[in-house]
């Protein structure tokens, strides 16, 4: 599949509206954005003059009366649900409908990430509570640009848009603008994937570079210089550079959620290294590869539960198992698609749950328990809702059953696959004859081409996303 943004010049120009969740006619003087859908708005009321009843009779209130439910039920009429795949007539435009949001917010951005990874933070876990705060560690991707970025963001006074009743004071809901601040520091190359070592107490993010080569930035003076104003940044800082990958550029990269300092790198020649960050700071890559790929390594996923055990899917189709301790040869291997096996995700609490996105839109879930090599495996559930191929997909930390899935085709959907289907009836059947799967919770659109997603840890509930068009950050009633 192809990862790469569009260069600079073709990128749109306009803000996306954000979550299509209903669509109407866009009047001549109606602005296509979507800014700031929950700001009150007051409009000049029509003042009905009535004729005074001479006879004492009383006044005939029903006639005025009908009329503004005549206009109520024209609004209504105008407004209507919008599904997936359903085209838009001529001068209808998606609006999101503030009610499913308990907080949305949309980030412009000077140049696209095509990936980011959210940084740890010292605000407590489980944080439910207005306004938010979210540190993001990103990379910007313009191909064939040397001086691209590695951009450290802290958002900040993320209040919450919902608001239930306007007759009562939420006093979460304030009407006030996120806060962005950034750092950057250099970076060779166009940056395809960001990750951030996930224990706590330092941020090393380990970021895939255009150019074959693998660094590692220490993040920390960046972070601290976001919190404590007037902190010195470092000058000249160089990354940690690994260079075992050659001139082969990849994408799969993940950090070992045990053990501190394993890094795990997969490439477009089908390689995956082993690298380990000493407490010294220094690159150790072993020379020998996992090699048995017959195409790209598209993601790569250790094990939540086992240190020597991690996973890789393929562009050859297939998804692997290895054990650290042999490199030769795989410890299992399925063939999981008749397409591109683009993204996987591991279920950190179900251990033995492992979900891949294609490139042909679907996406499985998988039971390891049934995994053998050279026998026929079938996923434990299939769902091909999404019309493009499949860009990232997570499950929730906390939430066995919830997944989150993105795709090329603009929309990002929230999963429950604890919801058993009807045996009487596979899917809901909604307008034009679309069937919605009982499964799926929520359809969060308006940005374009959507690159990937992630849970924030932190903040449960609440999912962030890049794509060409800017970052959204939002928390759903569905999660």
């Amino acid at each position: 599949m192809s990862k790469r943004h569009a260069d600079p010049e073709d990128l749109p120009e306009a803000k996306a509206v954000l979550g299509g969740a209903s669509r109407h006619q866009a009047t001549e003087n109606e602005m296509g954005e979507f800014e700031d859908a929950w700001e009150d708005e007051f409009e000049e009321e029509n003042v009905v003059e009535e004729p005074v009843d001479q006879d004492g009779e009383g006044m005939d209130v029903d006639e005025p009366m009908q009329e503004d439910q005549d206009d109520d039920d024209e609004d209504a009429q105008d407004l209507k649900m919008y599904l997936p795949g359903q085209p838009l007539e001529e001068g209808e435009v998606l609006e999101a409908d503030p009610s499913v949001y308990v907080m949305l917010h949309n980030m412009d951005v000077r140049l696209p990430f095509l990936s980011f990874d959210i940084l740890n933070d010292n605000l407590g876990d489980e944080r439910k509570n207005f306004p938010a705060t979210a540190y993001v560690a990103a990379g910007t991707s313009v191909p064939g640009v040397r001086d691209n970025e590695v951009v450290v963001m802290k958002m900040s006074n993320m209040q919450k848009t919902q608001q239930e009743d306007e007759d009562e004071d939420d006093d979460d809901a304030l009407d006030e603008d996120p806060v962005l601040e950034h750092r950057s520091v250099a970076h060779n190359g166009c940056v395809n994937r960001v990750r951030v070592m996930p224990q706590s107490g330092k941020h090393l993010a380990a970021t895939w570079s255009e150019t074959g080569k693998v660094y590692v930035y220490d993040l920390d003076p960046f972070v601290s210089s976001l919190d404590v104003p007037g902190t010195p940044l470092p000058k000249n800082y160089k990354p940690l550079a690994m260079h075992q990958h050659g001139r082969h550029e990849g994408y799969a990269m993940d950090w070992s959620p045990l053990d501190a300092g394993k890094l795990l790198t997969g490439d477009n020649a089908g390689l995956i290294y082993h690298t380990t960050i000493t407490p010294q700071g220094v690159l150790q890559t072993e020379n020998a590869a996992f090699r048995e790929h017959k195409s790209s390594v598209e993601d790569i996923q250790w094990s939540p539960s086992e240190r020597t055990v991690f996973a890789s899917c393929s562009a050859d189709q297939t998804i692997k198992i290895w054990d650290m301790r042999s490199k030769k040869k795989s410890a299992v291997s399925i063939h999981a698609s008749q397409s591109d096996v683009n993204v996987m995700t591991w279920n950190r609490k179900a251990g033995y749950l492992l979900a891949s996105g294609h490139d042909d839109g679907s996406f499985s879930v998988w039971d390891l328990r049934t995994f053998k090599s050279g026998g026929g495996v079938s996923p434990v559930a299939s769902f091909k809702w999404h019309h493009a191929p499949i860009t990232s997909i997570e499950w929730h930390h906390t939430e066995e059953s919830i997944l989150a899935v993105s795709g090329d085709d603009d929309q990002l959907t929230l999963w429950d696959l604890s919801v058993e289907p009807d045996t009487e009836e596979e899917g809901r059947i909604a307008a034009n004859g679309v069937e919605v799967p009982p499964q799926l919770l929520f359809v969060h659109q308006g940005q374009n081409q959507i690159k990937e997603l992630h849970w924030h840890k932190q903040i449960p509930g609440c999912v962030l996303s890049t794509s060409n068009t800017g970052f959204n950050i939002f928390k759903t009633i569905s999660v």
